[in-house]
C-alpha cells in the first residue's frame, strides 16, 4: 500500500491541508495513521463528504407533480391523476364520456367519433376540468380564497352552453336560488356572507386535517355558491388543500357516488359516513402512489 501525505492528499482532494488533518483526526479517512505528527494516508482513500453538506429533502407528491407536468412527463402519476379525477368528477356529475375518451383528449386534444353522438359541453368541460387540475397543482400552497374559488368555476365553465345564459354567471355566484338532492341551498343574496364566514373560519387553522378538508367540503356544497359546478370545484378544492399539507389525497370515483352524496347528506349526524367513503378512496389513490413508487 502506497500512503499520501497530507500535502499530497490535500491537492488530490482539491482542498486545504488543515481540512485534511481535521478530516484524519476524527477518523474520517479510512486506514491514515500517525507517523509521530505526520499523517500517512492511504493514496486510494476517498474524500469524505462534508458533514454540513445540505441533504436532499425528500420528494412530495406535490414536487413531482409539480415536475411531471412541468416537464410533460407522459405516463406518471400526474398523467393518471388528471385523467382518473377528471373521468369520475364529470360522470359523478352526468358527463357520459367514457374513460378512455377521457384519457384520449387529455393524450391528443382530439376525441375520435364513431357512430356515436357526443354532447359538446362534456368535451368542452372535460378539457377545461385538467386545465382546473394544473390550476389546483401549480397553486396548492395559496390559501384558499373566494378569488381563487371563482376562478377555478370561471375555468371550468368557460366555453359551455351554461357560459352564454344571461342567468348563469360563470366565474361568479349564482343568481337564481337552487337545491342539491333535493335540499334547499343558501339563497343567492345571502352567499357572499356565508362563503367569507366559512373561508374565515377555516384559514383561521393554521394546520389542517383530513377531518377540516371534509367539514370545509360538506359546508361548501351546503352553500351551493355556484349555479352549477359546485361539486367538481369542491372536489378540486379538496385535492389542492390535501397536496397542500401533504395529506395523501383521493379521487372519489363514481362507483362512490352513493355514499359519498349519503356521506355529505348525513355529516351533521354520523361523519363516519363520508370518512370511510373518502378514506376509501384515498386508499386507491395510495395504490397508485405505491405502483409509481412514490412516498407518503
Amino acid at each position: 500500500m502506497r500512503y499520501l501525505s497530507v500535502t499530497e492528499i490535500a491537492k488530490k482532494w482539491n482542498i486545504s491541508e488543515r481540512s485534511v488533518r481535521n478530516y484524519c483526526a476524527h477518523g474520517r479517512v479510512e486506514g491514515a495513521f500517525l507517523t509521530g505528527k505526520t499523517w500517512n494516508i492511504p493514496e486510494n482513500a476517498e474524500k469524505p463528504e462534508r458533514t454540513n453538506k445540505k441533504k436532499e429533502q425528500p420528494k412530495t407528491l406535490l414536487d413531482i407533480l409539480q415536475s411531471e407536468k412541468k416537464n410533460k412527463y407522459s405516463g406518471g402519476i400526474y398523467h393518471k391523476t388528471q385523467i382518473d379525477l377528471t373521468y369520475n368528477s364529470n360522470h359523478i356529475e352526468g358527463s357520459r364520456l367514457t374513460h378512455d375518451q377521457t384519457r384520449y383528449i387529455f393524450e391528443t386534444n382530439t376525441i375520435g367519433v364513431e357512430n356515436e353522438v357526443l354532447n359538446v359541453d362534456d368535451v368542452i368541460e372535460t378539457a377545461n376540468h385538467f386545465r382546473c387540475i394544473d390550476m389546483i397543482i401549480d397553486n396548492a400552497k395559496v390559501s384558499l380564497s373566494e378569488k381563487f374559488i371563482k376562478e377555478l368555476h370561471l375555468i371550468l365553465k368557460s366555453g359551455t352552453s351554461d357560459s352564454r345564459k344571461d342567468w348563469f354567471a360563470v366565474g361568479d355566484y349564482k343568481k337564481m336560488p337552487n337545491e342539491v338532492g333535493g335540499m334547499t341551498t343558501v339563497l343567492p343574496e345571502d352567499v357572499v356572507d356565508k362563503m367569507k364566514s366559512l373561508l374565515a373560519e377555516y384559514n383561521s387553522k393554521d394546520n389542517k386535517t383530513f377531518e377540516d378538508i371534509l367539514e370545509f367540503h360538506v359546508k361548501f356544497e351546503k352553500i351551493h355558491p355556484f349555479q352549477d359546478g359546485n361539486g367538481r370545484v369542491g372536489r378540486l378544492i379538496m385535492f389542492k388543500e390535501c397536496l397542500k399539507y401533504n395529506i395523501v389525497p383521493f379521487i372519489i370515483e363514481d362507483t362512490l357516488k352513493l355514499f359519498y352524496y349519503r356521506g355529505l347528506k348525513e355529516w351533521d349526524n354520523e361523519r363516519g359516513y363520508l370518512r370511510d367513503t373518502c378514506l376509501t378512496a384515498q386508499d386507491k389513490y395510495k395504490a397508485y402512489l405505491d405502483y409509481f413508487r412514490i412516498e407518503y
